[in-house]
């Protein structure tokens, strides 16, 4: 019937995103961002453009999720993925998976082929096995610049804090003609995390949340802070009680802020289709597209304007 008209939002992750990797990261989430649309334009559900959107940044070494994401303490890639469709709250997620791909697929194969929401480290990867997903060689995930941080986080008086402020989880929510909402966020984690660690990413409520009674989010930064506050529903939660996208966004990443000292970031779409695109870190990359409209940026107040058409003709030229 088509009376929605359907919005894509993404993020390339909260944090701080260092000057040489600026043009990769707005390249990337405008990517992200057209590919979930073509999806949605062609009548897809707002779970597949999701899903397509953060394939394509888990597949960009720009972005910590999937190939770039960073190392565990031992040197491995151990990555976290959640997908939510706003139909009937299903969801699927995945946590402390090796040598896959796109865990977002993953996680989607996980809530529609299983009775459960979350699979973990060996069960992920027997479900992977069952469900005919190639196997990578985790070497194949690692990026140099990855190897290189987590050599430098070993040294004796190295700050891995320090390091944590260029995150980069990856995230998408949607909204399509249906009226149905999505979301999907997929991550590498904390850069020398413990073996074993799951942060946000995996979990329901904080890592992602949709519900077309009210909406979708995405969001990204200091996992152990955002599941504190539960930060995706709690952002939802503001919007049912009347609040617009970007006040419910920013309310909830202040009180993180006060409450728990937690720093991070947010992508919103309420169930009018209206979106936001929030963050209390220095950056996050984001782009939207919504009325064939194009919008990005990466720091606060940037916001670039791009007809879809034009956006394309240099996406193929570049």
């Amino acid at each position: 019937l088509g009376r929605m008209k359907p919005v894509i939002v993404v993020h390339g992750g909260a944090g701080r995103i260092f000057k040489e990797r600026e043009e990769g990261c707005r390249a990337g989430v405008v990517r992200a961002a057209l590919r979930g649309y073509r999806v949605l334009k062609q009548g897809g559900t707002a779970v597949d453009a999701v899903e397509e959107a953060v394939r394509s940044m888990e597949d960009d070494p720009h972005f910590n999720a999937g190939c770039g994401s960073v190392l565990n303490e031992k040197g491995e890639v151990e990555m976290d993925a959640i997908i939510m469709d706003g139909k009937k709250l299903d969801s699927g997620a995945v946590s402390a998976v090796k040598c896959i791909a796109n865990p977002i697929k993953l996680a989607r194969l996980v809530m529609e082929k299983t009775k459960h929401m979350l699979l973990t480290d060996h069960g992920a990867h027997l479900f992977a096995q069952a469900m005919g997903i190639p196997e990578i060689p985790g070497e194949k995930l690692i990026t140099e610049r990855s190897r290189e941080r987590w050599k430098k986080n070993l040294e004796p008086d190295s700050n891995p804090e320090e390091f944590q402020k260029d995150l980069g989880t990856v995230g998408a929510v949607a909204i399509d003609s249906e009226g149905n909402v999505a979301c999907a966020t997929s991550t590498g984690g904390l850069s020398n995390k413990l073996i074993g660690r799951v942060g946000d990413t995996a979990c329901i409520g904080s890592g992602g949340y949709a519900d077309n009674h009210s909406g979708a989010t995405s969001t990204t930064g200091h996992g152990e802070s955002i599941m504190k506050v539960v930060l995706a529903r709690l952002i939802l939660y503001h919007m049912e009680q009347g609040m617009s996208p970007e006040v419910a966004a920013d309310t909830a990443l202040d009180y993180m802020k006060t409450r728990v000292g937690g720093l991070g970031g947010v992508i919103v779409v309420n169930k009018a289709g209206e979106w936001a695109a929030r963050f209390s870190t220095k950056q996050m990359s984001w782009a939207t597209v919504k009325d064939d409209e194009l919008h990005y940026g990466i720091y606060a107040g940037e916001r670039h304007v791009k007809s879809v058409d034009e956006a394309l003709a240099s996406e193929s030229g570049g």
